[in-house]
């Protein structure tokens, strides 16, 4: 069954049914001790009743004439006109018996209740000894009597739950299609959206089963939503950026060409291969941006040695045309974090690059160990113009460019650097520097061998410092 109403029906029309014969066969059980318990105590009223009416001088006739008396009926119910009633001597004479009652002594007890076979049939029967009188009087029923009595009542009790158990699995059905008519409504709304429509869902005061449905379609819509704003944002931003460098890269060619001065001719080339290099720089972090988007988390997740890995990557980036030098702390080498290659890498080399394009000519890029902030980090910093106050906050969001933008920037580098440290687990802090102007970036990692983010990485036990 994969309907939920046909399920939730079947199984409260069976949970019904089956709390209906629980309580029929509890209703059995006791009516049948209580039943029992009800007509003993009429056996013993009636065998009494007709002992007190039997008189002596009666007695006495029958037995010298010796033929049985004839005993009245204790009383004119349907039930009691079932009883059979004895009169029988000590001396094993039947002294009298009621009509219908059999010849057959109904029990060989003296007195109290038991259980006897005559004729066949099954007798309950209750005797009472006179010994004034000297007569026993057996009053006694037939078992099967008794156990019609009970199925009868337990039918009547059976028989109009069969009778309303059509109508009742017919409110049953109602009542459960009514309950799931929020889930109709939630699947018809979003079987009549568009693909564009993103919209909340709303149903009113839906039911408490429904809400975390429905709140969880709408934070799904509404990722989405920022998904596809985001992406089309991106793509504007990007070809917007694109126009622009390969615009002048064409200007600057037309220049080249049409110079006639060889200086004129070298100073178009020389824009020519800025543009390039601005180009291919977009090019390339609008690629990892895109890669980033659709990396998976913890991906890949390695130990790396830290101060190995920037000299590496420094050393490929190399310092512009300005001379700038770069310094490692020798600290770094001996340092291990747990993380992606390709995220590290990322993260290095724009950080890197941000900072040699900032840096006045001839200054100085250091890479350090920052433990001036908790927990520490693993820290570049700059000779530039720093960041305005108002703009540290923006300075990481998609294509935004300051106020101290450089030639050649895209503002991707610092966003790629915080979206590959998200998926690092890692953090990013800027801030500006105090001692002079320039900037100073700091990222903490994943400790090496437990993943703990905003960690510095470990000192490993078997490296020393140069």
């Amino acid at each position: 069954m994969t309907s939920i109403r046909t399920r939730l029906f079947v199984i409260l029309v069976a949970a019904t049914g089956l709390v209906w014969l629980c309580a029929a066969a509890w209703v059995y059980v006791h009516t049948q001790r209580q039943l029992q318990t009800v007509l003993d105590n009429r056996l013993m009223e009636a065998a009494r009743m007709v002992s007190s009416l039997v008189e002596g001088d009666a007695i006495a006739l029958a037995a010298r004439a010796g033929t049985p008396v004839s005993v009245p009926e204790a009383v004119p119910l349907s039930y009691e006109r079932q009883l059979s009633c004895q009169i029988w001597s000590f001396d094993g004479r039947l002294i009298g018996r009621s009509s219908g009652a059999p010849e057959t002594e109904l029990s060989n007890e003296a007195s109290g209740f038991s259980e006897r076979e005559v004729g066949g049939e099954p007798w309950r029967v209750y005797s009472v000894a006179d010994r004034d009188k000297g007569i026993r009087v057996l009053v006694g029923d037939r078992s099967g009597l008794r156990d019609r009595l009970v199925t009868d009542l337990v039918g009547g009790l059976l028989l109009p739950a069969v009778l309303m158990m059509p109508l009742l699995a017919f409110l049953i059905w109602a009542s459960v299609g009514r309950g799931l008519r929020p889930l109709r409504r939630l699947t018809h709304g979003l079987t009549e959206r568009g693909a564009e429509d993103l919209c909340p869902i709303s149903l009113g005061n839906p039911p408490s089963e429904i809400r975390p449905v429905v709140e969880a379609l709408n934070g799904l819509f509404g990722k989405v939503a920022a998904a596809r704003e985001h992406e089309r944002s991106f793509t504007a931003f990007a070809a917007h950026e694109l126009r622009t460098p390969l615009a002048g890269l064409r200007t600057q060619v037309q220049v080249a060409l049409a110079a006639k001065d060889p200086e004129t001719r070298e100073g178009a080339l020389r824009q020519t291969l800025v543009a390039v290099d601005r180009t291919t720089r977009l090019v390339r972090q609008l690629l990892e941006m895109s890669a980033l988007d659709a990396a998976t988390d913890g991906a890949g997740e390695q130990d790396i040695w830290v101060g190995q890995a920037i000299e590496e990557i420094t050393a490929g980036l190399g310092t512009g045309r300005g001379g700038i030098t770069v310094e490692i702390d020798p600290a770094l080498r001996g340092m291990t974090c747990r993380m992606n290659r390709e995220l590290f890498h990322l993260v290095v080399r724009n950080l890197h690059e941000n900072a040699v394009q900032h840096s006045p000519p001839g200054g100085r890029v250091r890479w350090f160990l920052d433990d001036g902030v908790h927990p520490p980090a693993v820290a570049v910093e700059d000779e530039g113009p720093g960041i305005p106050e108002d703009e540290i906050g923006r300075v990481t969001d998609r294509f935004f460019r300051g106020r101290h933008r450089s030639a050649v920037g895209s503002g991707l580098g610092l966003a790629i650097v915080e979206a590959a440290l998200k998926r690092a687990k890692g953090t990013l802090a800027l801030r500006n520097r105090r001692d002079r102007s320039g900037l100073r970036a700091g990222f903490g990692l994943p400790l090496a061998g437990n993943g703990r983010a905003d960690d510095i990485p470990r000192r490993h036990p078997a490296a020393t410092a140069p």
